[in-house]
C-alpha cells in the first residue's frame, strides 16, 4: 500500500489497527479523538478514512462517526470466490508474460519470507505476502486484472490476515509459496493453477468462524 502522503501513512496506521483488533469490527472510528492520538489535523484524517472506506475497511455514515467495516460471511464468500478466480488468472498469464524481472522479484519475496520467518511479525509477514500475491498479478502484464485485482484484495485484506494468523506456518507460507514460484519459472500454466488452488481455496472457511462469532457478539447488547 502507499504511504507517501500523510494521509496515506495515517490510513496505514488505522489499518494497522484494524487488522491488529485494537479497532474492532462495528467500532467507531471518532475523527476528532484519532487526530489527536496521532497528532495530526482532522483534514488528514478525514481522508485516511476515506482511503480505507473505499478498501472496504471503514464504512461511512451521514452525519455520524464512520465505523469498521463488518462484512457478513455471505459478502467475504462471494468476494473471495472473485479473488480466487482472479488470482488463478493472473498465475496462468504470469506462466506467458512474466518477464525475468517480474520472477526474480517473486523469488526474493519468498526469500525473505523464509530466511525471516521466525523473528517477523505476523503482520509484517502478512503485508509481505500480500506483497507476493500482487507481484504474481502484475507479473501477468494486464493492466485492467491488475486494477481489478487492487480493488478486491484491498475489500478483503482484513478477511486474508484472519486466515493467515489461523492457519500459519512455515510449511504453507514457505512451501505453497515455492509450489507457485516453481510453476511460474516452469512455465506451467496447470501446475499454477494447481498450487493457487491449494494456497487458496479455504479461504472463506478460514475465516466463517471468526466472522460468524464477531456478528453474534456486535448484535449483544452493549
Amino acid at each position: 500500500m502507499p504511504k507517501n502522503t500523510l494521509a496515506e501513512r495515517i490510513a496505514a496506521t488505522l489499518r494497522r489497527d484494524i487488522l491488529r483488533g485494537k479497532l474492532k469490527p462495528g467500532a467507531p472510528i471518532k475523527e476528532r479523538d484519532n487526530a489527536a492520538e496521532l497528532g495530526v489535523s482532522r483534514t488528514p484524517m478525514r481522508e485516511a478514512i476515506r482511503i480505507l472506506a473505499k478498501e472496504g475497511l471503514v464504512e461511512l455514515r451521514p452525519a455520524r462517526s464512520p465505523i469498521v467495516a463488518q462484512p457478513g460471511f455471505k459478502e467475504v464468500e462471494d468476494q473471495a470466490a472473485v479473488l480466487i478466480a482472479l488470482e488463478k488468472l493472473s498465475a496462468e498469464l504470469a506462466c506467458s508474460h512474466a518477464s525475468a524481472t517480474d520472477l526474480e522479484r517473486i523469488e526474493t519475496l519468498v526469500r525473505q519470507m523464509s530466511e525471516t520467518f521466525d523473528e517477523t511479525d505476523p503482520l509484517d509477514m502478512f503485508e509481505l505476502d500480500m506483497q507476493f500475491h500482487s507481484a504474481i498479478v502484475e507479473a501477468s502484464h494486464n493492466q485492467p486484472l491488475i486494477n481489478t485485482h487492487t480493488q478486491y484484495l484491498q475489500k478483503l485484506w482484513r478477511a486474508r490476515y484472519i486466515a493467515a494468523s489461523q492457519r500459519r506456518n512455515r510449511e504453507r507460507v514457505v512451501c505453497q509459496h515455492t509450489d507457485i514460484v516453481d510453476a511460474l519459472r516452469a512455465k506451467d500454466s496447470k501446475a499454477a493453477l494447481a498450487a493457487i488452488e491449494t494456497h487458496l481455496d479455504h479461504l472463506a472457511e478460514d475465516v466463517r468462524e471468526v466472522i460468524e462469532l464477531e456478528a453474534k457478539e456486535s448484535a449483544l447488547p452493549a
